[in-house]
């Protein structure tokens, strides 16, 4: 039996509506801060455009159906285009790639971001990364809008790995190196 979404999970949630104490905006990003994370970018094609962004906002969800989750926000450039597509492809990347991540995480026009690395459509037609560390090429399957962001819900139709043994993490507002694949 398939739960809906309101079913159990409403009775135990605090409702952020209402008089509580919550850290501050800026409380909050120096904490997130120090929670380090892949650095990922995350294209979409479809006919909302092409579209990418940087993220470290990627974590796995459960391995039947194998599915992630990616979360964007609504009200940046590229919103719209991942909450209108069908698919998704989360590019892991590595140190080589330190350019693309700050190309796609800055006000870059599109076509420039996507020009400064080798891409091919992935079987969901979203653009896969030529030499990502590991590329994740998913359907969306559902979006739930959380606050400022969507959390998309994407079931995984390909995985392609490189080779690369050293992944780049972002952490203390820096990128930093890790490895340790044998």
């Amino acid at each position: 039996m398939e739960l809906s979404a309101k079913s159990t999970l409403d009775t135990n949630i605090a409702d952020p509506s209402m008089d509580q104490q919550y850290v501050s905006k800026d409380r909050f990003k120096e904490g997130m801060a120090r929670l380090a994370g892949a650095v990922n970018v995350i294209t979409t094609d479809g006919p909302a455009g092409r579209a990418g962004f940087t993220a470290t906002a990627v974590c796995s969800v459960c391995d039947t159906p194998p599915t992630l989750l990616v979360c964007v926000n609504n009200s940046s450039s590229v919103g719209a285009a991942f909450r209108e597509n069908v698919s998704l492809c989360v590019n892991t990347l590595g140190p080589k790639h330190q350019n693309v991540a700050t190309l796609f995480g800055g006000k870059t026009p599109t076509e420039e971001r996507f020009a400064v690395a080798d891409w091919y459509d992935g079987k969901t037609g979203a653009p896969v990364l030529k030499d990502a560390l590991v590329s994740f090429d998913c359907d969306i399957s559902q979006i739930v809008v959380a606050g400022t962001h969507s959390v998309l819900l994407c079931t995984i139709r390909d995985i392609l790995v490189s080779q690369d043994a050293v992944a780049s993490v972002y952490f203390a507002r820096k990128f930093h190196e890790i490895g340790g694949v044998d």
